[in-house]
């Protein structure tokens, strides 16, 4: 059996005109004697009626402080409903398809609700569909803990299920289709020049998802890189002939392939909204007394820069007042500079190479951006800047390492 697992994002099911598009693009794959699984996300985008953040609205509405493994629970419904919708799309075209819960199909997870992580996949209830020739459709985003409470994943839970599945049944390859038709140089929406990247390492595209890229959410390529499951992000709207998307694999093995051999930088990308925190404070014993407070209040740090006297660090907007109070109230001298954003280049082509933090810094400059922070890796620069320079930080990074071409 020639297994393959095929993700669909919410906008891919919103009409029924696209979930006959998904439809067909599930029926090919059957024809070439392949077996797909299935994997959903929630219908549509916020105050659509199944959307998931509609949900969280009706929920709260009705009580604003409803426990969180309750919210699991109401959360989890909105990708049953995708599945059930799309297996009776694909009954209608003669597929003998059967709806599995995230806990019917194997994964397991802990009982972080909200943001649980997967333990394990125990496919074996799945497996027996699968070789009785049924066509499993799976409700992504969500999963059971030991207990047998209903858990969701968080943010990109529908991407890690489906590379959670794709590795416990040793699948040849996991289809990733969203309403884009691949991984970009950089956002289209500031650059328009961006162009779609035929193929991308994993450690590239692990990445520029960590760095604000939003294609494909960073566990679901960590889960793909450890077993060598190759991915493909491509367009559910787009003529699968025509239009291959981008394969993400590890580069060496489709190097003869690659267009971008020997290319230095593969993306820029970006995150808006984050504040810089510069803290004073004497000898490491401080340092790790501050980062272990934010750690326990639950605030995540990045862009780290630690001195003798002073520690520089970025947070998400949304956490500055926690942050801001939690360092406070324990003696901590704060300053805060607010509306930032940061701006990064990806590739792992820059490992060893000199001159590309100088080019860097050359590019921001000529663009009038001031960089207020930096740091970097064998494969990333990041630096930090006034949220209202972030465009032009963007553009001008492209336009520096020509990725337009």
């Amino acid at each position: 059996m020639r297994l393959i697992v095929q993700k669909f994002g919410g906008t891919s099911l919103a009409t029924p005109a696209y979930r006959e598009l998904v439809a067909e693009r599930v029926g090919a794959a059957c024809h070439r004697g392949l077996s797909p699984v299935v994997v959903v996300s929630a219908m549509g985008r916020a105050g659509d009626p199944y959307a998931t953040d509609t949900l969280l609205a009706l929920a709260h509405d009705v009580f604003p402080e409803m426990p969180p493994r309750e919210i699991d629970l109401l959360m989890a419904t909105g990708e049953i409903i995708s599945a059930v919708v799309l297996a009776g799309t694909l009954r209608g075209r003669g597929l003998p398809a059967v709806v599995l819960t995230g806990g019917q199909a194997g994964v397991i997870t802990d009982r972080s609700f909200g943001n649980a992580r997967i333990m394990r996949v125990e496919p074996d209830h799945l497996r027996r569909h699968l070789e009785r020739g049924d066509l499993c459709v799976v409700a992504g985003f969500q999963g059971v803990a030991d207990t047998g409470d209903v858990t969701t994943l968080g943010r990109g839970g529908s991407d890690t299920t489906a590379a959670a599945l794709a590795v416990a049944l040793r699948a040849e390859v996991l289809e990733i289709y969203t309403d884009v038709d691949g991984v970009k140089t950089a956002d289209p929406r500031i650059v328009a020049e961006a162009r779609t990247l035929p193929v991308v390492s994993y450690e590239e595209i692990l990445q520029m998802a960590q760095q604000g890229a939003k294609v494909v959410h960073p566990r679901a390529v960590e889960l793909a890189m450890r077993a060598n499951v190759p991915v493909r992000v491509r367009s559910t709207f787009d003529d699968p002939e025509t239009a291959a998307g981008t394969l993400i694999t590890h580069g060496f093995e489709v190097a003869g392939q690659w267009d971008g051999l020997g290319r230095v930088v593969t993306g820029v990308t970006h995150v808006p909204d984050v504040a810089q925190f510069s803290v004073e404070g004497g000898g490491q014993p401080e340092a790790v007394r501050l980062f272990r407070l934010l750690g326990d209040a639950g605030v995540s740090v990045d862009l780290i820069n630690v001195s003798p006297d002073r520690r520089r660090f970025i947070v998400a907007a949304a956490d500055v007042p926690r942050a801001r109070r939690t360092l406070e109230a324990d003696g901590f001298r704060v300053e805060v500079r607010p509306e930032c954003a940061k701006v990064s280049v990806v590739g792992s082509g820059m490992r060893g190479v000199p001159g590309v933090m100088a080019a860097v810094v050359e590019a921001l400059d000529q663009a009038g951006v001031e960089i207020l922070q930096s740091a970097d890796s064998h494969v990333t620069i990041s630096c930090l800047v006034a949220r209202g320079s972030m465009e032009a930080g963007v553009q001008a990074l492209h336009r520096k390492f020509n990725l337009e071409r």
